[in-house]
């Protein structure tokens, strides 16, 4: 789906498999963010498909966070041109937890071409602001498109709902400062990682509204 000019939403509609949802910019440059379980790529390169491009059009792929359900799929872009990149916390904690992690995702000695930190991202006509919001995971970043008014969320927060802290690295108290972060935003977009996209700035108020009513006094 067409969320606005240039950004595409490829969601993950079914409630019985576990994938997240990925988020395409075409822009100067052609921008995947979280691909995905590997074993369920065929959805996006349909999606792909009805744009008249395959994985040899993509520029850059972004990863929000190390879980397999956002990035396993990156082996696919092994011997394509594309770069991929993830902040450097996460790429340290993941190589630190599970050093065998690029084994275990189909790679070899698996590095991002590219490793993220606070601030901005400029990738051709496109300009993020990369946030790190930890609590799902020590190095998990939130991407802001000021341009859009989007806010790429990852795992952190979605419609009604915050990211797990039960994980290796998990930090509810993090969360709850990134939460706080990010709740600041002017944001008409809000694109997690699963389930819904939260659409209007009043509503996207309204969900952080009720996220910090409903959450918090558990963080």
């Amino acid at each position: 789906m067409e969320i606005v000019d240039h950004l595409h939403g490829f969601l993950w509609l079914n409630p019985m498999v576990n994938n997240c949802n990925t988020y395409f910019l075409n822009g100067d440059k052609r921008i995947l963010i979280d691909p995905g379980h590997y074993n369920h790529f065929g959805h996006i390169r349909d999606e792909l498909s009805l744009l008249s491009l395959d994985l040899q059009d993509i520029d850059l792929v972004i990863i929000t966070h190390g879980h397999p359900d956002h990035m396993e799929a990156v082996r696919l872009f092994q011997k394509t041109p594309a770069l991929v990149g993830m902040h450097w916390i996460e790429r340290d904690f993941i190589k630190t937890v599970a050093p065998h992690y690029g084994e275990a995702l189909g790679l070899s000695d698996f590095e991002p071409s590219l490793l993220l930190q606070e601030g901005e991202l400029k990738v051709g006509d496109i300009a993020f602001r990369v946030l790190h919001t930890p609590g799902h995971s020590p190095g998990s970043i939130s991407l802001y498109w000021p341009e859009k008014k989007a806010l790429f969320s990852g795992d952190l927060v979605f419609y009604q709902g915050i990211g797990r802290t039960d994980l290796p690295g998990g930090d509810s108290k993090a969360l709850k400062e990134s939460l706080r972060g990010i709740a600041e935003l002017d944001v008409e977009f809000l694109l997690p990682g699963h389930g819904q996209i939260v659409s209007g700035g009043d509503e996207v108020a309204s969900n952080f509204q009720e996220i910090e009513r409903m959450w918090f006094p558990y963080l």
